[in-house]
């Protein structure tokens, strides 16, 4: 599974750029990736359809319930917003940057007077605008078919709220992190792709993760997604359900502290690996 997004150009190209404030000009660079993104229309169609694909067939498939009174089509919903995020940061960032950096977009936007950091503000800017309409689709679409429950009371959503931010914060920077692994941009892909798929599969995406082998359980932990996947499941299902979970709760304290030790630790691996020119270019 890949994306695909035409890189941006450095907004520093335009006339004027340098009487823009630092608040201005993140923006600028963010609709500029934002209208990148929306030209191509395979990332779109990927990108806003997969998730939604996955659920019509799966809640096709598996139209009971997995225990408690919960329906599969209401535990599957955590998992496929969960992936939904970590695809339009993680391995969208770590497919297409490689891809700038090889076509030498990265080495130009670096020799122009524009703050480095405005670059990164808009890659988060676009993953928060395409990570916010994509999960509102797939919602919308769940209620509308499958009548899912949306949840009922304000703490649930600040949960859903804080739960989708650190875990989507934790992806982007892994993903830019992960960006320098690749030596080409044909590479990309290679890299990102098959990590993902494998995150996917052993992390609750797919199936009901307790029902998982405790081996695969326990490398799942190592990694965000299994982490976002459970804090939205405290979300989206009911509190008795909790008591089926590894841990016999929803653990939301270990939820942040895991999402957020990963925060650290993709962006420590941001700013010691990230590389702006290829290895021919020096």
């Amino acid at each position: 599974m890949t994306t695909t997004t035409k890189p941006a150009a450095p907004v520093a190209a335009a006339p004027g750029a340098r009487r823009l404030g630092s608040g201005a000009l993140a923006l600028r660079q963010g609709r500029l990736e934002i209208t990148q993104f929306l030209r191509s229309r395979e990332s779109v169609v990927f990108t806003m359809g997969f998730p939604i694909i996955m659920i019509l067939i799966f809640a096709s498939i598996f139209d009971g319930t997995i225990g408690g009174g919960v329906k599969f089509t209401q535990y599957f919903i955590t998992g496929m917003i969960a992936t939904g995020l970590m695809t339009v940061s993680f391995q969208n960032l770590g497919i297409w940057i490689p891809i700038e950096r090889d076509r030498g977009v990265l080495k130009r936007y670096r020799g122009t007077p524009m703050p480095k950091w405005v670059w990164f503000a808009g890659k988060v800017i676009m993953v928060v605008a395409i990570g916010i309409a994509e999960t509102a689709l797939l919602l919308a679409f769940a209620v509308l078919l499958f009548d899912l429950d949306l949840p009922a009371t304000v703490g649930k959503w600040v949960t859903f709220g804080w739960v989708s931010v650190l875990g989507v914060t934790a992806c982007t920077l892994c993903g830019i992190a992960i960006s320098s692994l690749a030596r080409t941009a044909r590479s990309g892909s290679a890299v990102v792709t098959p990590v993902a798929l494998v995150l996917q599969f052993i992390s609750g995406v797919f199936f009901v993760f307790t029902d998982l082998p405790a081996w695969m359980q326990q490398i799942a932990a190592l990694f965000p997604l299994k982490w976002m996947c459970q804090g939205l499941r405290a979300v989206f299902l009911p509190e008795s359900f909790g008591a089926r979970e590894p841990g016999g709760s929803f653990e939301l304290g270990r939820v942040a502290l895991v999402l957020a030790l990963w925060c650290v630790v993709g962006l420590v691996l941001c700013l010691t690996t990230f590389r702006w020119t290829t290895k021919r270019d020096g």
